[in-house]
Parts: structure tokens; C-alpha cells; sequence
């Protein structure tokens, strides 16, 4: 009996905790869930911390409700997304102050946001570049036969060698040669003066030199082979003939550089060749020469830039009396640098570069973040300059930018399209937009073609008719069919839209009723 009596009572007890358990859940589904204050969950992005006013999260004001994939369309109520498969994202007055966006203080932390400051600065870095040592091209010489004949001897066989001036570099035997000594020699022996005078000259222009010339004359011997001389000092670069060979006349026969004056040949970026003119002073070195140093100025700049590389050449000639650079030497130049001009300047990797545009997230009271579209110019130390957007002093992130950016371009931010206005559902076209229907999108070339009714701005009667979009972030959301209101400028170019938005959905539409 007493078995028995104690089943019941527990299966009494049982039921009731059952009962009482589902109260509580559904009690619990029925209130709203109360935010986490666990010090430990987890923070995400746009996500603002919990008010320490301890305000509930239900009583934050929202502006608008929008889809973050399609952030410049909004909405004045709750719903479905009529883009995506999604609810619609509230967004609060307190997340959209200024075109800002809010990260919550622990995700700041955990992904290691780093500031910087815009700097003021006035100093001129000099430029440095790199280059090797070349010929002097206007010291190169070649040395060609005045005559056809026979090379007999060679006395210079290899490039590279030095040779002085006046050195034999080989003989050649020349019939023209021989004939023209004979009538020297039938000259003297008739003591003719304008004979001997044009028999002389005529041996000079077929290449033998006045103490060859005299020799004969005063030997009374013809020479049989006459030698090819240096014209100059320095070194053979080039050997086109050899013991043997018959050459015709005016065949070159060997090349010469000298290399009392050398050329260096730099290659300078080309955001830095415009800042260097002829005539700048460059201290050079080299490798091979630790410790030294040379003084010389740009002579000469080339006039195109390599394709591959973006640079431009320059060269600066340097004397060189003992020989000591050699051709194909490894140089370094720098430039001093010019005249100081003030200019903002921050971390290179502050820059967020679109392709289309640069943008620098400056850093606001608050945990708040607005992005600034801004005109870079030089870059210089792993530091980019500033001409337009930001004053001297802003802070500036220098790091972790890109997570903030994709929380920025969710909410629109990016697009200059969260500012704290009425939901586009709510408002009425102004009076000068135009009203169209969107036919064909071109986003590459920021492109877009419209059937449209009149355009009051530019007085133009309806029409379909290609417009160029200026910023192309209004094509950002717009697809082809959706009806359309705009508004358009003429410029130099042509006709450019330069205000665009969907059409706002009728505010009856069903899906963005509330179901009760």
C-alpha cells in the first residue's frame, strides 16, 4: 500500500515540475529576450555596447529599417527584404550620427585597432636611386680602312685591351698604297713641289700618317705594308678584322672607348623623376668602391619612361682619370633634397584604396568611425601625403580599417547614403527629379540607360537615353526595370546624372506588413 502511495506522489510531484517548466518557457518566448550582459559574449561589429544608462535596447529610437546587402534602399517599417531572403535591419539614431558608424569598445580591442595622427611636416626627403656605369658615348671611336687590302699582322686580337694612342694595332698590304708611294718617290727624284705636294696628300687621305709619309719619302723606299695606328687611348670594344682577311675600304675595323670620363645611368621612379632637373647635384657610390664617394650632376634626362618598371633614365658623367669605374659597376645616387614645402602627411596603410577613389577612416569620440574620401599625392617612407580631405591633428586609423570599412559599407556609410534622414519611403520627390525606368547598367564604365519622362534640370523632353552616373556608388542597389527617380547636369562631357535613387515601394505593400 505504501508502494503504491509513494508512485503516485511522485508522479504527482513529476507533473506539477512539467507543468511549471512550461509556464516558464512559454512564458519566456512570449517576452522578448533581454540582451547578454555576460562580460565574456561576444562582441560583433556595428553592434553598439549596452547603454550604461542601462536604457532598454527597445526604446532606442530607429530611423529606418534597410537591407544591409541593398543599404541605400530604406524603409519606415519592419518586414521582409523584397532583395533577399531576410528580415529588415534596424537602423538606430544613435548608429548614424554624421555619416558614422559605432564599433563596440571590445571588438576594437580584439582585432588590435591601431591610431595614427595627420602630421604636418615640412621636410623634403632626398631621392635615392640606383644605376650602373656605362660608356661614355661621345668617347667612343671606330677605326675604318681608307683602302681595300690584305690584313698582314695584328698586333691587338682581343676586346677589352688597352691601347694607347698612336699603337700599332695590325698592317695592312693595299695595292692603292703601293701605287701611291711610287709616285711620291718619281716626284722627289723629278724634285717636282706640287707633284711631291699632291702624291703627299693623296697618301694621307688613303690613311698613312705624315711620319709614314715621311718616312718614305725620305727613305726612298716604298713599304710594302703600312701600319694601322690608335687613334686614341683607351680600350678595344669591338675587333671586326683579322690576320688574313681582305677588307674593302671604308670597312670598319675596330672599335675604341675611352675611359677618362664614364657615364652613370640611373633609373628613378616616376613619381620622383619630375622633382629632378639637369644640372641637380648627385653624390654617387659604389659597391665596389666602400667608403668613396663622387661628386657629379644630372646631364642629361631621357624622355620616355619604361613601361615595365615606371621609371625614367637619367645619367650624370663622372671623370675618371685612373681608370678605377668600370663599365657595368653598380651605382647608388642621391639627390639632395630640394626645397621644403609643408604637407599632411599619414601611414601609408591608412589609405583605402577603391580603385576609384581613397578613403581614410577618421576616428571620433565615442567608438564612432567616419570614413573621408581624400586626395593622396606623393608617397614617401612608408608614408602617404595628404592634399585634400583631412586637417593636420585628425586621428586616423592605422590599422584594422578594412573590418571597420565592411561594417561601414553594410550600413551604407561608404555611400553617403545613412545620413539621419527620413526613410526614403516616406519621401516625396522633389520637385526637379525626373522619374524614369532603368534599361541597361554599364558598372564598369559607371554607365546606366534610362526610358525617361521630362527632365526639368536641363530642360530635355522624355526620351530613352544613355547617361555616364557621377559617383558611380549610385549605381550601388539599382538593377535594370526598377522605376527610378533622378536628376541631371551637363557638363563638358555631356549629359551626367548625378542624383539617383530607387523608387520607394507603395507602403501598403505586403511585404512589409506586420503579421499579428
Amino acid at each position: 500500500m505504501k508502494g503504491a502511495l509513494g508512485t503516485t506522489l511522485i508522479a504527482i510531484v513529476a507533473a506539477a515540475v512539467g507543468a511549471g517548466g512550461y509556464a516558464l518557457y512559454a512564458k519566456r518566448v512570449a517576452a522578448p529576450m533581454a540582451p547578454a550582459t555576460d562580460a565574456n559574449a561576444p562582441a560583433r561589429i556595428g553592434e553598439p555596447s549596452t547603454p550604461q544608462s542601462g536604457k532598454p535596447q527597445g526604446e532606442r529610437k530607429v530611423l529606418y529599417w534597410h537591407d544591409p546587402m541593398v543599404p541605400g534602399q530604406r524603409f519606415d517599417k519592419p518586414g521582409k527584404s523584397p532583395f533577399m531572403d531576410m528580415e529588415l535591419v534596424p537602423v538606430y539614431a544613435d548608429e548614424a550620427v554624421g555619416g558614422t558608424v559605432a564599433i563596440d569598445p571590445r571588438v576594437l580591442q580584439n582585432i588590435g585597432v591601431r591610431y595614427a595622427e595627420v602630421e604636418s611636416r615640412a621636410d623634403a626627403a632626398s631621392i635615392e636611386a640606383v644605376g650602373n656605369v656605362r660608356f661614355d658615348e661621345t668617347r667612343i671611336a671606330t677605326l675604318q680602312a681608307r683602302v681595300g687590302g690584305y690584313i698582314e699582322r695584328q698586333g691587338v686580337r682581343a676586346t677589352g685591351a688597352p691601347v694607347t694612342r698612336g699603337q700599332v694595332l695590325a698592317e695592312i698590304t693595299a695595292p692603292e698604297l703601293v701605287q701611291a708611294q711610287d709616285e711620291l718617290l718619281v716626284a722627289k727624284r723629278l724634285d717636282d713641289a706640287m707633284l711631291i705636294d699632291a702624291a703627299k696628300s693623296r697618301l694621307g687621305l688613303l690613311g698613312m700618317s705624315n711620319a709614314q709619309i715621311d718616312a718614305v719619302a725620305n727613305g726612298g723606299r716604298v713599304q710594302r705594308s703600312v701600319a694601322i695606328v690608335a687613334p686614341a687611348s683607351g680600350i678595344v670594344t669591338e675587333i671586326l678584322a683579322r690576320p688574313g682577311m681582305n677588307v674593302a675600304a671604308g670597312a670598319p675595323l675596330f672599335s675604341f672607348a675611352s675611359l677618362d670620363s664614364v657615364w652613370v645611368v640611373a633609373e628613378v621612379p616616376e613619381r620622383d623623376a619630375a622633382g629632378i632637373a639637369p644640372g641637380r647635384e648627385a653624390q654617387v657610390s659604389f659597391a665596389a668602391l666602400p667608403g668613396e664617394s663622387f661628386k657629379g650632376r644630372v646631364e642629361f634626362i631621357y624622355p620616355e619612361v619604361a613601361a615595365t618598371t615606371r621609371t625614367a633614365s637619367l645619367r650624370v658623367a663622372l671623370p675618371n682619370p685612373q681608370g678605377r669605374l668600370r663599365p657595368g659597376m653598380l651605382a647608388t645616387l642621391r639627390f639632395a633634397a630640394g626645397a621644403a614645402k609643408p604637407a599632411l602627411w599619414v601611414p601609408g596603410e591608412a589609405v583605402i584604396r577603391t580603385g576609384t577613389r581613397s578613403v581614410v577612416l577618421v576616428a571620433e569620440d565615442g567608438g564612432r568611425f567616419r570614413p573621408v574620401d581624400v586626395v593622396t599625392g606623393a608617397e614617401r617612407d612608408g608614408r602617404t601625403e595628404i592634399r585634400e580631405g583631412l586637417a593636420a591633428g585628425a586621428k586616423v586609423v592605422a590599422s584594422g580599417q578594412f573590418l571597420i570599412d565592411s561594417e561601414a559599407s553594410l550600413k551604407g556609410v561608404l555611400s553617403r547614403m545613412s545620413s539621419a534622414s527620413a526613410p526614403a519611403a516616406n519621401a516625396a520627390p522633389g520637385p526637379t527629379l525626373a522619374q524614369g525606368k532603368v534599361d541597361a547598367l554599364d558598372r564598369a564604365k559607371a554607365g546606366i540607360t534610362l526610358t525617361h519622362g521630362p527632365i526639368p534640370s536641363v530642360d530635355m523632353p522624355g526620351m530613352t537615353m544613355g547617361f555616364r552616373v557621377d559617383p558611380p556608388r549610385l549605381l550601388d542597389g539599382v538593377q535594370p526595370g526598377q522605376e527610378v527617380e533622378f536628376d541631371v547636369v551637363k557638363r563638358d562631357d555631356g549629359y551626367v546624372v548625378t542624383t539617383l535613387r530607387p523608387k520607394a515601394a507603395a507602403p501598403a505593400s505586403p511585404a512589409h506588413e506586420h503579421k499579428h
